[in-house]
């Protein structure tokens, strides 16, 4: 029993996480398509002529066209993306055989739509719930094809990497196996979609209704939920689901059948249409608030009730952190600091954060892309024009300031939280034991050892802050060594998960361990 819980906390966070190398590029060219679409606006060039130049513009309309790229592919970066990411081995033909994947599976859905003479005109593609996938005429499936043909393909890779096959075909085996496999069940499953497809899409529709008939309470229900799951790493699950499914909406935008909030808004920043506030209600826009203002205050909460002499020692761990969330929307290096302690206060954090976003949906603020930070506020918020509303979410954040403030160093003080620099610090574990942090820099031969040593860890990865493991043994985890070496957090889930939250530098420190382990 606990080996199959432990398996399914192992593949579901192992998911989640794989989601964060295409999103992390999806932002990065939200960005570029943002900056190319403000500058060629005619609010932005007459605000400043000179961007009207002929020269100018012909390179920001290049920027617009590779931001669109992502947005554009999408669902097959998934299928490459889940298998790199799930693989522990071989990750390169992981993800060669997610794109071999999901050609074919498009290949066959499109044979059995023709000899089935269900292929629908090109006038009648959307009614149809077809679409073009690289020049394939299929079934509009969206990023969810891509998801299904990574997951598919990752378990492929597991169990074949390193089939053994007779003499005269060896040549076939091993890796080279994995596409070969791929090509047969994709082809397969190909055959079936069209048949179950529409159960799939029934599920995702009655996900999305839900959260639409709750009107102005989606975006709290979807804000407060997405934070609720962030200590499980399952968030990015829900994440994916209304930002590039039917759950966060369908919009006809320039002729063309668009789902999924965030493939909504690029879309109509991409075509030069009005943005659309029900899009953006569950974008950047919402967690603002809380990211850009809210956590700062928390930031500023617990210095200001740490001890005096503690404060200088916290102040660098604090900035940090709040560097990242302002900037980057990374808020676990600020979150874990008061979870454990305070599970109360993270309630109320969560809470916030979907008032938060029904606040931004009821004033009709309309800034999207993904992280919630002052790029994203800057870029698709001011540089956009007035008609965004980016100056509500200054008004709003200065309220959020106080709110968050004031609540958290009562609560600290009240009821004595044990927030960093409160504590009085003793430790009956030698300097050697506890090893030396510097500079931001973590002594991962002694992290290692607190985890119980090479022999008592099974699997090893990492998300955007956290090292994710599963463990044989969870009694050889020693908390109080990794909680003085700069670890933000331990959280056991099962007898054999655990996640360690380290911040930024999480990959760095976890290619050390792998390294000591090998």
């Amino acid at each position: 029993m606990n080996k199959s819980k432990g398996s399914f906390w192992e593949f579901f966070q192992g998911l989640g996480k794989t989601f964060m190398l295409p999103v992390a590029l999806l932002a990065f060219m939200g960005l570029i398509l943002g900056i190319g679409s403000s500058f060629t606006s005619a609010t932005t060039i007459e605000i400043m002529p000179f961007l009207g130049n002929d020269y100018l513009q012909v390179i920001f309309r290049f920027l617009s066209t590779i931001g669109g790229f992502a947005f554009t592919y999408l669902p097959v970066l998934f299928a490459m993306a889940i298998p790199l990411g799930l693989a522990r081995y071989d990750k390169g033909v992981a993800a060669f055989s997610g794109l071999v994947g999901y050609i074919i599976m498009n290949l066959s859905i499109n044979f059995y739509l023709t000899e089935a003479n269900l292929l629908a005109d090109t006038e009648a593609l959307r009614e149809a719930g077809q679409g073009m996938v690289m020049g394939i005429q299929t079934l509009e499936m969206g990023v969810l094809g891509g998801i299904i043909v990574g997951i598919i393909v990752s378990s492929l890779h597991k169990q074949f990497f390193e089939i053994q096959l007779p003499d005269a075909f060896a040549f076939f085996g091993g890796a080279r196996f994995v596409p070969i496999i791929t090509s047969i069940v994709l082809g397969l499953v190909g055959l079936l979609l069209p048949l179950i497809w529409p159960i799939f899409g029934a599920a995702i529709m009655g996900i999305g209704n839900l959260i639409q008939r709750a009107g102005v309470f989606g975006p709290f229900l979807f804000g407060a939920g997405e934070r609720l799951l962030l200590p499980t790493g399952l968030h990015h699950i829900l994440v994916s689901m209304i930002r590039f499914t039917e759950a966060g909406g369908t919009q006809i935008v320039d002729g063309n059948t668009v789902s999924g909030a965030l493939n909504i808004f690029y879309a109509q920043l991409q075509s030069g249409v009005e943005i659309s506030p029900s899009a953006t209600a569950f974008l950047s826009q919402g967690k603002m608030p809380t990211f850009m203002f809210g956590l700062p205050a928390v930031a500023l909460a617990m210095y200001k009730t740490a001890r005096p002499e503690n404060r200088s020692k916290i102040k660098g761990l604090l900035i940090s952190g709040v560097l990242a969330t302002f900037v980057t929307g990374i808020t676990e290096p600020v979150e874990f600091l008061f979870l454990f302690v305070a599970p109360l206060l993270y309630l109320f954090h969560v809470i916030m954060t979907g008032l938060g976003f029904m606040v931004m949906a009821l004033l009709t603020v309309k800034i999207g892309n993904t992280d919630g930070g002052i790029l994203d506020f800057l870029i698709f918020g001011v540089l956009q024009g007035s008609e965004t509303k980016w100056y509500l979410v200054v008004l709003v954040g200065i309220l959020w300031f106080a709110i968050y403030y004031f609540v958290f160093k009562y609560a600290i003080v009240k009821f004595n939280l044990k927030t960093p620099g409160r504590e009085v610090y003793t430790t009956e574990y030698s300097q050697e034991e506890l090893g030396h942090k510097k500079k931001g820099k973590y002594d991962a031969p002694v992290i290692l050892s607190a985890l119980g040593g090479a022999a008592n860890i099974a699997s090893l990865d990492n998300c955007v802050t956290r090292l994710r493991l599963v463990v044989n043994n969870m009694d050889e985890i020693n908390e109080d060594v990794l909680k003085e070496n700069g670890v933000l957090g331990v959280m056991k889930l099962d007898d054999q998960n655990l996640q360690v939250i380290i911040g930024t530098q999480v990959a760095t420190l976890k290619n050390q361990i792998e390294r000591l382990i090998n």
